[in-house]
């Protein structure tokens, strides 16, 4: 199919998510447990990287390249990759697979979808939804089972050309290993642990503490984006504690098909367990729980949204991604330690500086090892950007038309004999 045709059924998609968001996103609500409104917000999000990647794929030319030879013509053309291999996290069970698949099928790729046990059916929705839109049967296929079985298939079959991925860095590199069987070609998004640098120059503390709390438990926390460690200059430390804590007492958890919620549960008991580990273990380092800090007891995986204060270098909290409803604080005095602790974590997916001084943004933004950087923005993410991380957070970048190109091989082509 051209660019133009395989156009027609992505935008057909794409209304009708907008159409079927409501019923689609109880669905979400029912299996990841995120607020109703949050759920509906990612069914919501995902008609825009669809309707972005198809319109994107009509301008994927090539070039022609001059030659110095007389007689000959290069040109560069991109074609379709092939089969790809879309294995998802739970977090975000839409925006994960469309990210990738929007791109795929844009290129003129075929996708094998295998979504995550805990939200199977948001994703079964999702491809019902592009079949129900003409896409080609065969060109989506979203197929649900054992996910170490499903991995083994997929990397050792050479047709699939390439696998992206969304999880843990522990999969992500035994993925690396098993794709150097067929020379698989990888895209990894693994985790992050984004820091929050905060100046003293801002204008409204109180409202940036308040942004933060929103952003750090929206899907209770678990965001790879969410900001995870906010360094905030001691000259404002405690008024900004204050303000965050405040603000995170006026989070309501509970049910997320409840339309009052804004903080629903973790994903699992093991996550809720996990979160507690590293709370305690950061507390007896030396941090201090300034509000939360505890399981909500009774049914369902819930744990009070909780800030804490004097964080210690090294404490579980701030050295690995929480995933969770946490919020740590951590004082800094000047603009190069900030950035020195920033930058002291194997992730490197998102970060974040609130700054009023353009300078300071220029310099630390420069100076953070992440591929995202929010300033003064607590959303960096947009589909026609690309979205990816440096170091341990993966490879590869989705979305913008550096996502499409990850979806195309390039083929260059010299013809002599010309003159």
């Amino acid at each position: 199919m051209t660019p133009y045709e395989r156009a027609e059924p992505l935008m057909r998609a794409a209304h009708l998510l907008v159409e079927r968001a409501d019923d689609y996103a109880r669905i979400t609500t029912e299996e990841s447990g995120k607020p109703l409104a949050q759920s509906r917000a990612e069914w919501l999000s995902a008609p825009n990287y669809l309707t972005y990647a198809a319109e994107e794929a009509k301008r994927l030319g090539g070039r022609i390249i001059p030659a110095r030879v007389k007689g000959r013509h290069i040109d560069v053309t991109h074609q379709p990759l092939g089969v790809v291999a879309v294995v998802t996290a739970w977090n975000f069970p839409i925006y994960n697979i469309n990210r990738a698949v929007s791109s795929a099928l844009a290129a003129g790729c075929t996708a094998v979808v295998r979504p995550s046990e805990y939200t199977a059916r948001s994703a079964m929705l999702y491809g019902a939804a592009l079949h129900d839109a003409g896409v080609p049967a065969g060109v989506i296929n979203v197929v649900n089972g054992s996910a170490h079985e499903m991995g083994q298939v997929l990397l050792d079959d050479p047709r699939v050309r390439k696998i992206g991925f969304t999880g843990s860095v522990r999969v992500g590199k035994l993925l690396m290993d098993g794709a150097s069987r067929t020379v698989t070609r990888l895209a990894l998004e693994l985790g992050g642990n984004a820091p929050v640098i905060v100046f003293p120059d801002v204008d409204d503390l109180e409202a940036v503490a308040a942004g933060g709390v929103t952003a750090k438990y929206r899907n209770c926390g678990q965001v790879c984006i969410a900001p995870q460690r906010f360094l905030v200059h001691s000259s404002i430390v405690d008024q900004f504690t204050k303000a965050a804590a405040a603000a995170s007492d006026r989070e309501i958890v509970g049910n997320g098909l409840d339309p009052t919620t804004t903080i629903g549960p973790l994903i699992n008991a093991g996550q809720r367990d996990r979160v507690e580990e590293m709370v305690a273990a950061s507390v007896g380092a030396g941090a201090r729980v300034v509000t939360g800090g505890s399981r909500i007891e009774g049914p369902g995986y819930f744990y009070r949204p909780t800030v804490i204060a004097d964080v210690p270098e090294g404490a579980p909290v701030a050295a690995d991604e929480v995933f969770g409803p946490v919020l740590p604080i951590i004082p800094f005095d000047t603009t190069d330690e900030a950035i020195a602790i920033a930058n002291a974590v194997d992730y490197g997916l998102a970060s974040f500086v609130w700054t009023n001084d353009l300078r300071t943004a220029y310099k630390v933004s420069d100076a953070l090892e992440f591929g995202l950087v929010g300033v003064n923005d607590w959303y960096p993410v947009t589909p026609e950007a690309p979205f990816g991380g440096m170091k341990q957070s993966g490879l590869g970048r989705e979305s913008g038309l550096e996502g499409l190109h990850e979806y195309v091989e390039t083929k260059t082509r010299y013809i002599g004999g010309l003159a």
